[in-house]
């Protein structure tokens, strides 16, 4: 394997970063290749290829480098120090890359794969849970990366690729996301047990005009639709509070600190009662969301499927 020369220039110490991969990335299996055999001929066998394509693969290597890889006695090579150390990280790049590509594919396995997937803190207690016990029923080996965070940070993360799909409400409204509305959650006025409003069944929202609220953050879903309902109400709430749960405004509305516009609870709480809001129409809608023209794997095909399957009935009663 004689060196020929060549009229592509060499890779200067200064070659930027995208240079070096796109030179060096599709060489390093040849490389390795011809490091374990020590033969040129047998390792073009191995790797399927013409001889004189991998000899042809190595010298430009090599002159990309500005270094010798190795050592030539016929048909036979070893390595130089330069290639000994080259072949360590060359060894770790390829096995990090078998490494990846066994992930993904095991991922993707229609029966073990996995599905990331993104739900709202309100819908964690009893809702999430009961879909994945209803579909590991009949993919019982898929597994489930999950997220339980407010809507637009789901959807952010959905939009970089760290979840195939999520729960959120109120559903968004993009061009870049596919959305599907599920079902729909009634809202709650929910007040301490000893309020002016606690023996009351049901309550017009403006009835709670001059009440302080205890409220989630800015940036939630439930955050939006609470101020959207009071400003149709004809008011905007006094704040005293501002959450990251449900539940913990359900605590603080105990405590007297507020009032709270909620869903209903998983388990319900004493010291406070919950009224139905009879105007306007309190009640948020939940559906499911994902990334227009993302191609699914198996089991996220199949676990969309079975969410949309559940349209009107994704709520426990």
């Amino acid at each position: 394997m004689a060196h020929q020369h060549s009229s592509q220039p060499r890779l200067s110490p200064g070659s930027n970063e995208e240079d070096i991969r796109a030179v060096l990335a599709p060489r390093l299996a040849y490389f390795e290749a011809v490091a374990r055999h020590e033969h040129v001929t047998r390792a073009a066998q191995e790797l399927g290829v013409p001889q004189s394509t991998l000899s042809r693969a190595i010298v430009r290597l090599e002159e990309d480098l500005g270094v010798a890889l190795f050592a030539r006695s016929g048909r036979t090579v070893s390595l130089t120090p330069a290639g000994r150390t080259f072949l360590t990280s060359a060894e770790r790049a390829l096995a990090e890359v078998e490494k990846a590509a066994d992930s993904v594919r095991a991922d993707a396995d229609p029966t073990a794969g996995k599905v990331a997937f993104g739900f709202l803190h309100t819908l964690g207690s009893e809702t999430v849970p009961a879909l994945i016990r209803a579909f590991r029923a009949d993919h019982p080996n898929v597994r489930f990366q999950l997220v339980q965070n407010y809507g637009e940070a789901m959807i952010e993360r959905l939009r970089a690729g760290g979840l195939d799909l999520c729960l959120t409400s109120p559903v968004p409204d993009a061009p870049d996301l596919v959305t599907r509305r599920l079902d729909e959650q009634r809202l709650r006025l929910v007040v301490p047990d000893d309020h002016r409003l606690a023996s009351r069944r049901r309550v017009r929202l403006a009835e709670a005009a001059d009440e302080t609220f205890v409220t989630l953050e800015p940036g939630y879903g439930l955050r939006r639709i609470t101020d959207d309902l009071c400003a149709e109400a004809g008011f905007t709430p006094r704040i005293a509070f501002e959450g990251e749960e449900a539940e913990t405004l359900r605590g603080l509305v105990a405590a007297g600190l507020g009032v709270a516009l909620l869903p209903p609870p998983a388990v319900p709480r004493p010291s406070v009662v919950e009224l139905a809001v009879t105007s306007p129409r309190a009640a948020r809608e939940i559906g499911v969301a994902w990334l227009d023209g993302h191609p699914d794997t198996p089991p996220v095909a199949a676990f969309k499927q079975f969410l949309l399957s559940r349209r009107g009935s994704l709520l426990p009663d």
